[in-house]
């Protein structure tokens, strides 16, 4: 064998990297630990607490949480005061891990990641055969994870920024107009969507049905039901015509056949009617896509995204991180002539097709 020379400091960098990265990956449960005892909430806009007051006022037990607490101040989730033994969960922390309400809130995401630790087994015999995975076929944690995930965003954005950037949309919802959200999964951007314009009509479809049960649940509690209903269908097969908006939210790189869905779109929208499609962000070239952001992207994309695609019809399996050249010819084999990209977050692209 021939002598290979090493970079010392590469490999000492390198091993950095991997240790923070095995930081965050054993942390990843007590993220989720935090969130079901109540531990951020207990800290937040508390001031500076013991580890023995973190606990009493969480209903936990001291030991536990004083290890835990340790964990969070090294990974830098909240501080500590060594001269006075005490914990501080900051004010703009919170608003990412203690406000179920806040634009900002992260907790869900660990829920999902935890769904992927759990069908571990699955996605290795999936990279064996080539074989897709469902997305029915999932833990359940997937499904209420990438709900809480991506609701803070949709809250956020849809109705102030997204719906605005579309050619005349909003004024169509403020008067009243008929909506298909396809691959709404537990409706909300449905709901967000009634919520804001109670003149207008929402159908919600995804071939998950026990999804579309927690859509139903939830569109109750938000007392939108009387305009909002939910029914099992695929992107290829769901019924009407004549919609004013159609809209499709993270989920048409996850279909095995998008052309096909982007040709259903183009028949059931009205001669004016209007598609936004919100991917996850992603730049037209792969070096351009190699950050955190991508990272995060490309990593949901192999153990979620790809599978599902790889598991219906066609398969074409765009991935999460296609691009928006990739997905405008998408849309365009679909028959749609006008495709542009209306706005755009730090982790969503929003675009606009018309006939």
């Amino acid at each position: 064998m021939g002598t290979t020379t090493i970079d010392e400091a590469k490999l000492e960098a390198f091993m950095g990297q991997a240790v923070t990265d095995m930081g965050a990956a054993i942390s990843a449960p007590l993220f989720g630990i935090g969130e079901k005892l109540g531990l951020y909430k207990a800290m937040a806009h508390a001031g500076p607490l013991t580890s023995a007051e973190v606990a009493e006022r969480a209903g936990a037990a001291e030991r536990y949480v004083r290890e835990w607490l340790r964990n969070q101040a090294a990974g830098g989730y909240v501080t500590y005061d060594q001269a006075t033994d005490r914990y501080t969960l900051p004010d703009e922390h919170a608003l990412a891990l203690a406000d179920e309400g806040s634009p900002f809130y992260i907790l869900g995401a660990y829920e999902m990641i935890a769904s992927v630790y759990s069908d571990e087994d699955k996605f290795v015999e999936a990279f064996r055969t080539g074989d897709g995975l469902g997305w029915h076929e999932h833990d359940h944690r997937l499904f209420s994870g990438v709900e809480r995930f991506f609701k803070p965003g949709y809250r956020r954005h849809l109705v102030a920024d997204w719906l605005p950037a579309l050619t005349g949309v909003q004024e169509k919802l403020e008067l009243g107009a008929t909506v298909a959200d396809v691959g709404c999964g537990h409706g909300a951007s449905t709901i967000v969507m009634a919520e804001a314009f109670p003149n207008s009509r929402f159908r919600g479809f995804d071939y998950h049905a026990e999804s579309l049960a927690r859509a139903r649940e939830a569109a109750e509690d938000a007392g939108v039901a009387d305009r909002i209903t939910f029914e099992v269908a695929t992107a290829k097969d769901y019924p009407g015509t004549g919609y004013d908006l159609v809209c499709m939210f993270d989920c048409l790189h996850d279909m095995g056949d998008p052309v096909g869905a982007a040709a259903h779109v183009r028949q059931a929208l009205s001669p004016t009617g209007t598609w936004m499609i919100v991917e996850p962000f992603a730049n037209d070239l792969v070096e351009e896509n190699l950050n955190p952001v991508g990272r995060v992207f490309y990593g949901a994309s192999t153990v979620i995204c790809t599978p599902a695609s790889l598991d219906q019809e066609v398969g074409l399996a765009l991935g999460a991180q296609a691009g928006e050249a990739r997905l405008a010819d998408v849309i365009r084999q679909g028959g749609f002539t006008e495709v542009r990209r209306a706005t755009e977050t730090p982790f969503n692209l929003v675009l606009e097709a018309r006939p």
